[in-house]
This record gives structure tokens, sequence and C-alpha cells, in this order.
């Protein structure tokens, strides 16, 4: 198809900014605005020049003018809704978490297949060229990797809010939330992309009562920080995330030969070598300069995304490659996120079935 029509589902800010990352995209066009209410579908749609509105997922669904469909709903809703657009023929782009856990994503992904559309899930951090340098910077300079460090955490004025005994959806685990679905995820998933499913996984977080479950509910636990210990057997990847503080340390990956630093887990930038120096026995670590690798990102890095999903959409073979490696990776640090889940007592209504 020379234009691929985009609707989109939810009216969140992340949508926004997809959709502002939408016109610097290649052979994209904004069509339709989904919400269940009506009245803010139009609202929220013709803000960026949609020109058709739903309020009912199975229309939506049946369009003959939507060729693919942006979720961008809460993480609980993501499967369900996806499964809905691929009966409908739409390819779908799935905002991070695909799924509420790996059983639902495989469950979305063998429908995909079935139906022979696209589904991608919106993981920004693995699309921009800084991914791509760091993964060559791993594969290459750093010799044997034996320890990594991927850590995000920022504070989010919701806590307070939280505090307050309000239930808000990004804390709710009957929608799939909490830190890990929200911010952990950008610290598992290239973990994941870099060395694969671990072997083991060690995790501890802080956790709250939901305000507002009631007695008896396995779904009252929502978790707002967390580290994570991912084995390797040659190797081990610490994973620190959260929603309470701000990490201004940088992620790292430690070889024999090199150390590899970037900034901003989330939106990796800043990539720089230092290389290993043996100088004998020291008793401190010298400030020696790193090498940075030079790289450029878009300022809404959203587009990378946007653009890798419209070529697999048009049957692109390096896309559709690339496509089913992402597919690997989703289901690997879903599987990841069950386990930290499972360990620290956190469950999502997803998890009660199947």
């Amino acid at each position: 198809m020379d234009t691929v029509r985009f609707a989109t589902i939810g009216t969140s800010g992340i949508c926004e900014r997809f959709l502002e990352a939408l016109p610097e995209a290649s052979g994209v066009e904004y069509v339709a605005a989904y919400s269940r209410d009506a009245a803010r579908a139009r609202a929220f749609g013709e803000k960026y020049g949609a020109r058709l509105f739903f309020d009912d997922l199975s229309e939506l669904a049946a369009s003959d003018e939507v060729d693919a469909v942006y979720i961008a709903s809460p993480n609980g809703a993501h499967a369900p809704q996806a499964l809905a657009m691929i009966a409908g023929g739409k390819h779908v782009l799935v905002e991070k978490a695909l799924a509420s856990n790996e059983r639902e994503a495989r469950d979305v992904f063998d429908a995909a297949r079935e139906a022979g559309v696209v589904v991608l899930e919106a993981m920004r951090n693995l699309h921009v060229p800084t991914f791509a340098a760091i993964e060559r910077a791993v594969g290459s300079e750093l010799g044997a990797v034996r320890l990594a460090t991927l850590r995000f955490s920022k504070v989010t004025s919701r806590m307070a809010r939280l505090r307050a005994g309000e239930r808000l959806n990004v804390f709710d685990p009957a929608l799939a939330g909490g830190a890990l679905m929200d911010i952990g995820v950008y610290c598992v998933e290239p973990a994941v992309a870099l060395f694969g499913r671990p072997e083991t996984v060690r995790a501890l977080a802080v956790t709250s009562a939901v305000p507002g479950c009631a007695e008896g509910d396995p779904c009252s636990t929502c978790d707002l920080a967390g580290e994570a210990l991912l084995g390797y057997g040659d190797k081990i990847v610490s994973l620190s995330y959260g929603k309470m503080s701000d990490d201004v340390l940088p992620s790292q990956v430690e070889g024999e030969r090199a150390t590899l630093l970037w900034d901003q887990t989330s939106c990796p930038v800043n990539p720089r070598v230092h290389e290993h120096e043996d100088k004998g026995l020291i008793f401190r670590m010298e400030q020696a300069q790193t090498r940075p690798i030079e790289v450029e990102v878009p300022d809404n890095d959203m587009v990378c995304e946007i653009d890798d999903f419209t070529a697999a959409v048009r049957g692109d073979e390096a896309a559709l490659a690339a496509r089913d490696r992402w597919e690997r990776v989703t289901l690997d640090s879903l599987a990841v996120m069950d386990e930290i889940r499972r360990q620290v007592g956190v469950r999502f209504p997803a998890d009660l079935e199947g």
C-alpha cells in the first residue's frame, strides 16, 4: 500500500506524542480516533486532522478506511483490543507493554499470524538509532560481557494522589498497571534484546495496597519501585526502576575489554565507551576519558518505531525479519516480568485466566 491509514485508540499524552511524530514518518495518514466517549474521540481526533470518530470497537475494526491501529489504552486493555482489531484485518502497533502477560501476548501474535497482519510492540527505545549503536558496541568493542546495569526511575506526581487514597490507572493491577509495566519495561526489554531470555530471575520490590480493593481481591497490590537480577551463567544483568525517585546514573554494559555507558534508558542518548587500562594494583578507578559514539536521534523518537512498523506492513523483507525478532523479545520480556511480579506478589486479572 502507498499510504498506511492510521486510527488511534486512547487519548492519553503518549497518544498525542505518537500523533506529533506521525507527520515525520513516510507514507502515513491519520484518519480516525476511538474513545469510549464519542465527543471525546471527536475532540481529540479533530485536533490532529482525523475525519472519522468511533466509540464502538467493532465499528472501528470493520472500517475499510483504516489500515492500521495504534493502541494506547491502559495495559490491561491492550490484548483484547488488539485481538478485536486483528479480527477486523487491521495491522496493530501496541504501546508497551503489549499485553498483561506472556500468555496474552502469545495469543495476540498467534492471531496476527493467522490473519496475515503485522503486530509490533511500540517499545521505542529498541527502535532508535542509539540502540543499534549499543548493539554494535556490545558485539564488537567490549569483549566478553560479565555485568550490566540498566536503570530508569523518575518521580511521578501521581504518587501523592495514590498516598491520598485515590485509585489511579497507572497503579491499578486491575488494568495491569504498576512501576514494572510502566517504567521497568524500559529496562527489561533492552536487556532481553541484548542478551536473550535469562536462565534465572531474582526480584525485590517496594509495593503498596491499592485503594478501593475489596477484601480478598487477589489483584490488590501494586509495585512502586523494584530491582531485579537476571542470571545468564556467564554474566549478570541488574535492573533498577521506579516511580518514587529520580535515578540520575547512566546504564552500562561491562565487558572484559571496555565498558559501554549511555544516558536515559527510556530514550537512550550519549553512548560512550570507557576502555579498560591494565595499570596493575590500584585502589580507585582512574578518571579516564570515554570515547563517544556518534549517533543522531530524531527529536520525537517515536517516528523510528512508526517507520519500522509501516515498513513491515508494506512487506519489506528486512522489516518483517525484524518484526519476528521483536516478537521474540516481547514474549521473553513479558515472561521475565511475569516472574518478577510472581516473586514480589503483584497479580493481574489476566494471570488468573487461561
